[in-house]
């Protein structure tokens, strides 16, 4: 049996009727960006999120460059990020002129509240927390560090679409939130796509107005904006996919709570539930000490696995200068040492996952 680390088709063809047609409605409409179904779009991912006023841009990356930038976070200031997060999260911070400050995360790959709080300074400005993993960071904490230093927070949504803290969604617990619409998401485009969330109406006009070149109206430019839109095509798909996300996430959550009740082998550490946090599974996420021998066992076998993420930010040569040397953030620096992401996807067989538990329950050191 051969069983991928990921597939995207799967997704595609389930729907793949509603998919054509919504294309061909764009392409035939002659219109290609910044129209109707960009703005349905931003409409409608509201209405799923529960709130918010949705903006959308041209990738994940850009939509937290783009919310820290509207929110005044430039040079002088830091901004703390997670030790164990992808590395978009931290060039966000820093293509806007800040400095990312470290801070490590919890057991469950979230960010640490007291953790957090060891790592503000008079500089600090923001906090940007990362859902990693589709798995929601326990909020209260972390608004509550916020709010008492008087600190911004933004979310890293770029792996949570529909991740929920206490029955309110990711995206909606400070001044913004930022996702993404890569296709490997749980909400996925066919090309690059992102997406901000705020609460505020001037700060949705400016980041509108940003996106599009620092244009307010046709032709006249408030300031040095960039370009970056959510085209027509990928709106319109996404709103497709939109439909069907709630559907596509209860099939993730059941193949993960099927590998958390019958994975059992002492080597391999399960991710946890936190009380409070509904989890979307956009990976699910093992630990091993032996990593390297599990998954060459397993790729024997036929199972595909992936590394999210092998390198943490600041030990990457992007941010060597820096200076944060390797043993500073333990914790993460163990983490990426030692997590796989097993196959977990829509269209993974009730057989396939079968197959996998036993290989994982029979691997020995």
């Amino acid at each position: 049996m051969q069983i991928p680390a990921n597939r995207l088709d799967l997704t595609f063809r389930e729907n793949q009727n509603e998919y054509e047609e919504k294309a061909l409605s764009v392409l035939r409409s002659g219109w290609y960006v910044l129209g109707e179904e960009n703005t349905a779009f931003e409409r409608e991912f509201a209405d799923f999120l529960g709130g918010g006023r949705v903006v959308g841009v041209g990738c994940g990356l850009d939509a937290i460059t783009i919310a820290l930038h509207t929110l005044g976070i430039g040079p002088g200031d830091e901004v703390v990020v997670q030790a164990n997060t992808y590395i978009a999260t931290v060039l966000a911070v820093t293509h806007n002129g800040a400095t990312p400050v470290f801070s490590e995360p919890d057991d469950h790959f979230a960010m640490d509240p007291e953790c957090l709080e060891k790592k503000i300074t008079p500089r600090t400005k923001a906090v940007l927390v990362t859902h990693l993993y589709g798995m929601m960071t326990p909020m209260d904490g972390i608004r509550s560090v916020c709010d008492r230093h008087g600190l911004l927070l933004v979310e890293d949504c770029a792996q949570a679409h529909g991740c929920e803290w206490n029955g309110k969604k990711a995206g909606l617990f400070g001044e913004a939130g930022c996702f993404s619409f890569y296709p490997t998401k749980n909400l996925g485009a066919f090309g690059d796509g992102g997406a901000v969330v705020v609460q505020e109406p001037m700060l949705e006009e400016n980041i509108r107005c940003y996106r599009n070149y620092g244009s307010d109206r046709p032709y006249h430019n408030a300031e040095t904006g960039v370009n970056s839109r959510l085209d027509e095509l990928q709106a319109g798909l996404l709103r497709v996919k939109l439909t069907h996300l709630d559907d596509f996430n209860r099939v993730k959550s059941e193949i993960a709570e099927r590998y958390l009740r019958e994975i059992r082998n002492p080597l391999i550490r399960l991710p946890q539930h936190v009380v409070g946090a509904k989890n979307v599974w956009h990976q699910f996420v093992i630990r091993c000490e032996q990593r390297d021998a599990l998954r060459t066992y397993l790729q024997k076998k036929g199972i595909g696995t992936a590394i999210h993420y092998p390198v943490p930010p600041h030990l990457s040569e992007a941010y060597r200068s820096i200076g944060v040397l390797k043993g500073a953030f333990p914790v993460a620096e163990r983490l990426a040492d030692t997590v796989v992401s097993l196959p977990s996807y829509f269209g993974l067989t009730e057989e396939e996952q079968a197959y996998i538990i036993e290989a994982l329950n029979a691997f020995r050191e």
